[in-house]
Parts: structure tokens; sequence; C-alpha cells
């Protein structure tokens, strides 16, 4: 298969080089020998390689800036990222060419989620902001076991945030689109019961797709239903969060913290009130790109993807265009 990779330069977690690829095709037994690969970054090379190219590896920022193009020879296009929501309309994509994301790749988020819950358990944001005030406020924090956790979205990220929560013992319950049981949560629910699990949600974990069915999901009045006192967290999208509901809540102090990493407009500006929100602590979208792992944990997916397609079985991370993710 020819296949051309094509890196955007300005993002230096998502460049893939030489040794990546030669490091992937090293593990990948038989499915990753005899390909014809180039690795480019420009637009020449992007024009030269494509009307060969089989199979394309590239993030959404180059997919956006070189397509709709006369591509004849080709089979799939990987998504170096997991969200494809800026994709959308897919009206560029070519007929009959898959889009395949890396949903998987991203291990480090459930991870990160645990930390945020046991910060916000811990008064860690308040008492950063005491301490930056040089004042002594003692608050006493908690244990994990037996707090009511909800998580949206059981993909990579939230699947391994209902993992590590349910390993502290924590009630967790799931929600997507469809009710099907997770492992590690007490319950999974659908989407339309979300109303009903809010008032009794200690910690609320937002790791969904950006879509039109979860854009601005968590409104003002659903952060309304959520008892006093509980925390907010959100690694998925920006835009499935009110935000100046949000820190109206935490400066009136109903809520009693949040962690943010995705933010409806990125990066903040300078003098945005989120930076300085009461009890709100704020990340810039580093929640779960490894920079070790991500890139050779992106490569097995691809391979995995070729392994199926190469055997006429169901591509496990093609997107679909219809739900958009």
């Amino acid at each position: 298969m020819r296949i051309h990779i094509h890196n955007d330069p300005s993002d230096p977690l998502y460049v893939i080089t030489r040794r990546h690829w030669d490091a992937a095709v090293a593990h990948a037994g038989e499915i990753g020998e005899g390909h014809a690969v180039s690795i480019g970054a420009s637009d020449v090379e992007f024009a030269r390689a494509i009307g060969e190219a089989e199979a394309l590896i590239t993030c959404p920022a180059m997919m956006l800036r070189h397509f709709p193009a006369a591509a004849p020879e080709l089979k799939l296009i990987f998504s170096t990222v997991a969200g494809v929501d800026r994709l959308a309309p897919f009206d560029w994509l070519p007929p009959g060419v898959p889009l395949l994301n890396n949903r998987g790749a991203h291990a480090k988020g459930g991870e990160f989620a645990i930390m945020a819950v046991l910060m916000l358990v811990n008064h860690l944001p308040a008492l950063v902001a005491a301490q930056h005030e040089q004042r002594w406020e003692q608050r006493h924090g908690g244990v994990l076991e037996g707090r009511r956790l909800t998580v949206i979205g059981l993909g990579t990220l939230g699947g391994g945030t209902a993992r590590h929560a349910a390993h502290f013992g924590m009630h967790v319950t799931g929600i997507r689109a469809r009710a099907e049981p997770h492992p590690a949560c007490a319950r999974v629910l659908k989407t339309g019961d979300l109303d009903a699990v809010l008032p009794e949600t200690e910690f609320l974990v937002l790791a969904c797709p950006l879509t039109p069915a979860t854009r601005n999901l968590i409104d003002r009045r659903r952060l309304g239903l959520l008892p006093r006192g509980a925390g907010v967290i959100n690694i998925g999208r920006g835009a499935v969060l009110d935000q100046d509901a949000l820190a109206d809540l935490l400066d009136g102090g109903h809520l009693g913290g949040a962690v943010l990493d995705v933010f409806a407009e990125e990066p903040i500006l300078a003098g945005h009130r989120l930076w300085t929100t009461r009890s709100l602590t704020v990340t810039p979208h580093v929640s779960s790109d490894d920079p070790v792992s991500y890139i050779p944990r992106s490569l097995d997916i691809f391979f995995d993807n070729l392994r199926a397609l190469s055997v006429g079985r169901m591509l496990p991370n093609e997107v679909d265009l219809a739900r958009g993710y």
C-alpha cells in the first residue's frame, strides 16, 4: 500500500518521523511489511503524494487545508486525533473513503480526570488560591470511597475515568447515547436520563465528543441541578459546557470547584473571567496527550485498522459521519 504521512509542522506533538514509523512497523507483524511510505509537511509534498496515495495519515488541520483534493487511489484517511468535530459536515471527504480517528490513544485522560477528582475532594483549587494570597485557611478534604461520580461519555477518556474511580471505591454512573453496560460503572443510563442523575452527582466528568447532540449539553439549567458543593471536570470539548454559567455558580458558591482542560475558544485570552473564577483550575488542553506514547499508540491503531481492512472486517476506528464520532 502507498501511504502518505502529512505532518503539521506548527504542532510538534503530532509530527510523525521515520523513526516512529520504523518502530511501529517492527512490532506490527506481517501487516506492517511492504508498504511504500512518504512523509511530508509542505503543500508541494502533499500535492506530489496525494494522487497515488492509498492511505493518508494526518491531522484535522491538514485535512481542512488540503481537501477537496483529487485522490483517485485513496482507500482511507487516518486522523491523528480522536475528536473530528471541526471536520464536520464532512463534505470535503472523497466519496466512499472512510475517515478513521485514533480513538484509544488517549489513555492518560482517565488518569488526569481522577487526579482532578482528587484535587476537588481535597479542595486544592481553594488551597492554592489561599497560598497565592499568603492566607492560612484550613480546609479538610475527604476520601473518594462511596462518593458519587457521573461520567458523560464512556470512550477511552470516560471509560478510563470510570475504571480509576471504581478502583477508589466510588459509585460510578455512566451516561452515553445507548445504555449499554460498562464494567467499571454501577449503572449506565442514556443521555435522556441525565436530569434524574445530576441532583445526586457529587463529581461530574465530561468526556464526550462534541456533536450536535452534545453541544451545550451541560447548560445553566443542568448545572443548577447539581447539589451544592459538587465538582465539575471537563476533558472532552469546551462547547459541551456553558462556561459562563459554571463561572457564575462557582463565584456564587453553589459549586465547590472545577477543573477545565478544554474551552469553547482556545486559547483563553488574557483578562477572561475564567482565569480568576473562584475555585476553578485551568489547564491548557493537556489532559490526554502523552508526548512519549501518543504517536506510537496512534500508529499501532492505524495498523489495527489496516489489519481489519486486509481481511474485510469492519474498521474499528471508522467515524460514523452521521453521529460525528
